[in-house]
């Protein structure tokens, strides 16, 4: 009775997150402006909270949550803090100038479009460097949220993986499909809502049933640098399950968090200046006027939210210490205190915030590679008299494709959220970050130093992650950094070394500096 009660209150959430898909699909289908970027409609809640919930994922209540309960807060804190900074700086510095250059720009709806716009691509070379990037790393970034599913409705209901994350898959797929970009952003914003509103929930149920600041205090003593934001707890490790001797989990003596380590990790918020799910919603806001309302939202919900997911996987930790011994199974202590603390049907809604974590990040992640197909590569490349309805008909085939792909990666056999976003998020952060960058903010970058540094943020990301963090010490840093300056260092050089850009991009660029629209 209570698993049916549960899955009433999971199900009564996603009957309303199809009603909306429903209810935009009729004016979401007139074009392909309105359908991949809502005709640049979106109000200050919508592109607020939308931006930060399709940027956030699964990851914010299963995968932070478990980093913080295996380890500490070591690792959680600096990453959060690394986001919270980079959340801050996009919007502070990016997203008004964003928001004026891509209509400057022709009227750009993608950001691959607006890339090869900003560059007078007349070839369409960036556009298609560009589009192939975003379908990659975002069709593993949607595995990462269907391993999302699958544990949940795993865990809940005791059911098979591949059956739960084709499921999940599938009412994502479908509400997509109907509503395009401005149901993507209203279901955002109340799946945002209902995320920061279930931490928030478990974060203080949690805490008064772990004894309160002192009793968790004192339950994590013996946990040597758990507590330490300098250091890491090294949890003792048997064929990689941590061992538990009367009910105690065993911890080495733990490890130094130094400063290069803490660099490292803070650079997950560079990522931010080439995240697409998080750089459309600034497109898509309705004036330029209203970015500072925006940014306000934002940043209020990114502290909240991030704060509350790495105090529950501290204060599961407390409470319910032996109970999960691996790095993959700790990403669900947040469904372990949901499960726990709630009435079935109030546990299904709070638990929906996982839900509403992963669906609002694989909606957008859908759309965004779709639009890079259909818009950037099928109409601008092969068929640019190509009709909206055709153009259209190419961005759902081609979600069909992704979800099918992503569902492969889900089930692939790396359960790690938090790890199978981190390569995602640096692939994207390093290939799109530096450019953008750029793009806004000097006027001389050139075309050739944008199809270079692009270029090479993604393969040093791949070659980083594959061969050269394998030589540890220095060299096992998240590779988001060194591919970001890399990046960076070869767009300034090929730039000073190249043709300065015609007069008419130099007046372009000057005219969004002042643009208001």
């Amino acid at each position: 009775m209570a698993d049916l009660m549960t899955l009433v209150g999971i199900g009564g959430y996603l009957l309303v997150m199809i009603v909306i898909g429903l209810w935009y699909a009729r004016k979401s289908n007139t074009n392909p402006e309105e359908y991949f970027l809502a005709s640049r409609g979106y109000g200050p809640w919508v592109a607020a909270i939308s931006a930060e919930a399709s940027d956030m994922s699964g990851w914010l209540l299963m995968g932070l949550p478990g980093v913080a309960y295996f380890t500490g807060y070591g690792e959680a804190f600096w990453t959060a803090l690394g986001l919270f900074i980079g959340t801050w700086i996009n919007w502070a510095v990016v997203a008004k100038r964003l928001r004026s250059y891509s209509q400057v720009a022709d009227n750009a709806i993608t950001l691959p479009e607006f890339f090869s716009k900003r560059f007078h691509d007349k070839k369409r070379i960036l556009l298609a460097i560009a589009a192939v990037i975003s379908l990659v790393f975002f069709s593993i970034y949607v595995g990462a949220q269907f391993i999302t599913f699958g544990k949940l409705f795993g865990y809940i209901f005791n059911a098979n993986m591949v059956a739960m994350v084709i499921l999940g898959a599938s009412l994502v797929l479908i509400y997509t499909l109907l509503g395009g970009f401005m149901a993507v952003g209203m279901t955002d914003l109340i799946q945002g809502m209902l995320m920061v509103g279930a931490l928030v929930l478990v974060l203080i149920f949690g805490c008064v049933n772990a004894g309160g600041i002192a009793g968790i205090a004192r339950n994590l003593e013996n946990f040597p640098r758990f507590t330490d934001f300098f250091g890491i707890a090294t949890p003792t490790l048997e064929k990689g399950v941590q061992k538990v001797v009367n009910g105690v989990p065993q911890f080495g003596p733990g490890a130094d968090y130094g400063l290069l380590t803490i660099i490292s990790t803070m650079a997950w918020g560079l990522g931010y200046f080439g995240m697409p799910q998080v750089l459309i919603r600034f497109m898509a806001i309705k004036k330029t006027s209203l970015v500072k309302t925006s940014r306000n939202i934002a940043v209020i919900w990114c502290f909240v939210a991030q704060t509350a997911a790495v105090l529950i996987g501290i204060i599961g930790r407390a409470y319910l210490p032996d109970l999960l011994t691996t790095a993959s199974d700790a990403e669900n202590i947040f469904i372990h205190l949901g499960t726990r603390f709630f009435p079935p049907f109030v546990a299904g809604i709070v638990i929906s915030g996982i839900l509403a974590a992963s669906m609002s990040s694989s909606d957008s992640f859908m759309l965004i590679v779709a639009s890079s197909l259909a818009n950037d590569i099928f109409k601008d490349m092969f068929k640019k008299n190509a009709s909206d309805a055709l153009v259209m008909w190419v961005a759902r085939i081609t979600m069909l494709a992704v979800t099918v792909f992503g569902i492969g990666i889900a089930l692939s056999g790396n359960q790690s959220i938090f790890r199978v976003v981190s390569y995602a998020w640096a692939g994207l952060g390093a290939c799109f970050g530096p450019l953008m960058l750029f793009s806004l903010f000097w006027k001389r970058t050139t075309f050739p130093a944008a199809v270079a540094g692009m270029l090479s943020g993604g393969v040093v990301v791949m070659l980083w992650k594959n061969v050269i963090s394998k030589q540890g010490g220095v060299f096992a840093i998240y590779e988001l950094l060194p591919a970001f300056v890399i990046s960076t260092l070869v767009i300034l050089v090929v730039s000073l070394a190249t043709k300065k850009p015609s007069a008419e991009i130099e007046k372009e660029f000057e005219r969004a500096k002042t643009a208001e629209f």
